[in-house]
């Protein structure tokens, strides 16, 4: 067992995103934690910063989400103290990932975020990725911040409606068809 719990919270998360094919959101890494009861939410922060102080992991801040990915150091560390790990909460950790993976994939997947251009307007930035490739990509230019606020949070919900509209109208020509 180790000797600092700490190191036993940042070698749980290594793990966990060493187990996925995605970047994990801070609430999503937070809400396992929290839910099994392993550590407080500071704790966990603590334990986030740490990780991305000694570069084994690297994180992504868009709106309202920071993501992160483990890096190849961090794939490294982990493979020398896995072991460390008891047994038990690699299984919990395993089965929280199995039993979500499709929702903390399009949770991570599905981004929204704003700026102020040079013209004082304000920039929407939408997009949804599979595997870090984008499927999707919208810059829509809005008067205020409370728009694109507004947009931003309808994003998450409304992104695959979008994505369909989007195709089917660019799919539907004439030429398309013929083409086929």
């Amino acid at each position: 067992m180790l000797s600092e719990p700490i190191t036993l919270y940042k070698l749980m998360n290594l793990y966990m995103l060493k187990q996925v094919n995605f970047p994990l959101t801070n609430a999503q890494l937070t809400n396992f934690f929290l839910e099994h009861d392993y550590t407080t939410y500071f704790t966990l922060q603590q334990a986030l910063n740490e990780l991305l102080d000694t570069e084994l992991i690297r994180k992504e801040s868009h709106h309202n989400s920071t993501q992160y990915e483990i890096t190849d150091e961090g794939i490294n560390t982990l493979s020398f103290f896995v072991n460390k790990i008891p047994p038990a909460i690699t299984e919990d950790i395993d089965r929280y990932l199995k039993e979500n993976k499709f929702r903390l994939r399009n949770e991570v997947g599905t981004i929204a975020d704003f700026y102020k251009s040079t013209n004082q307007d304000y920039v929407v930035h939408c997009e949804v990725r599979e595997d870090k490739v984008p499927l999707i990509e919208l810059n829509l230019s809005v008067p205020d911040k409370d728009q694109a606020e507004y947009m931003c949070s309808n994003w998450r919900k409304r992104s695959q409606e979008i994505y369909a509209f989007a195709m089917k109208a660019l799919m539907s020509g004439e030429e398309y068809i013929h083409e086929k």
